[in-house]
């Protein structure tokens, strides 16, 4: 289940973890994110012994020698995002971040009573990078195990988590000079919140996100076949070549969208299933 903050505000938040009188101690937050930013403590041993993501889940490594009763978690903007009890002899807790969180720098708090032991902070902060994108026709080694008629007009991409945070892919877009773009002109989902155009081979069918956790890479495959000729679509092809461009987006969880040009040419033959389709990203700068 994941953590939703509640209204409590930043000061009603710490108040509740008992005084803060605490001396800084700075850190360094290394390229995988993977060690808190700064920390502070009360005196004696740190209660904490390390911060990371693993997968969606922030995970609160405490020091053995640390008697914490229970960690909180407090949101950029000063809510208190979660609360975990630490059980008799444990070590560890985790909150769920899942992929549509405020990002930002998020405060560990560690409490025993009414006395905060420590603070730490955490930032996740997604940055999702467009590395490759292609389609079946041209590169099946990139695509899924199906049969050459099933990929040959889907799309793949392939994007790099590069932040500290999680992030989802959410909506699959291609508008512009495709066959079938994902506007009026071909398939017409720019605007339909339950079309996402993405495939999950693995449950072979539509799938509403692909999650993309920090420092890890995903390939996002299309569901719509943008690269499928019908009678009609916006694109056909001819034994002379044909030019022009469109744009790759993606859509995420947390708002954002991210977009890729590529320049395309169309030719060789009237029978589709032969056309010759090339793509190039477009480097405008």
């Amino acid at each position: 289940m994941t953590d939703r903050p509640s209204s409590i505000d930043r000061r009603t938040a710490l108040q509740t973890l008992g005084s803060l009188t605490l001396a800084g101690v700075a850190g360094c937050l290394g390229n995988d994110g993977s060690t808190p930013s700064s920390s502070s403590t009360t005196g004696g041993t740190p209660p904490f012994a390390d911060v990371h993501m693993q997968g969606t889940r922030l995970v609160v490594e405490l020091a053995s020698s640390a008697d914490v009763e229970h960690v909180n978690l407090v949101t950029p903007n000063g809510s208190l995002f979660g609360t975990r009890g630490v059980a008799q002899g444990a070590s560890r807790v985790t909150f769920d971040a899942g992929t549509t969180y405020p990002p930002g720098e998020y405060e560990i708090v560690a409490v025993d009573g009414d006395q905060t032991l420590g603070t730490t902070t955490r930032t996740l902060q997604p940055d999702l990078q467009i590395l490759d994108m292609g389609i079946g026709r041209n590169q099946p080694d990139k695509m899924w195990n199906g049969t050459s008629g099933e990929i040959a007009d889907e799309a793949f991409i392939t994007v790099q988590n590069q932040g500290s945070g999680p992030i989802a892919v959410t909506k699959l877009l291609f508008i512009g000079d495709v066959p079938l773009p994902s506007t009026k002109r071909g398939t017409n989902y720019v605007n339909n919140s339950d079309v996402s155009g993405i495939y999950d081979p693995e449950a072979d069918s539509t799938t509403p996100k692909v999650v993309v956790p920090p420092g890890e890479r995903r390939t996002v495959y299309s569901s719509t076949s943008p690269f499928g000729f019908a009678p009609g679509g916006a694109v056909t092809c001819a034994e002379h070549e044909q030019s022009g461009s469109f744009e790759t987006i993606l859509k995420t969880s947390i708002g954002d969208s991210l977009t890729a040009t590529y320049d395309v040419t169309y030719s060789g033959t009237e029978q589709v299933a032969n056309c010759s389709i090339n793509i190039s990203e477009r480097n405008d700068g």
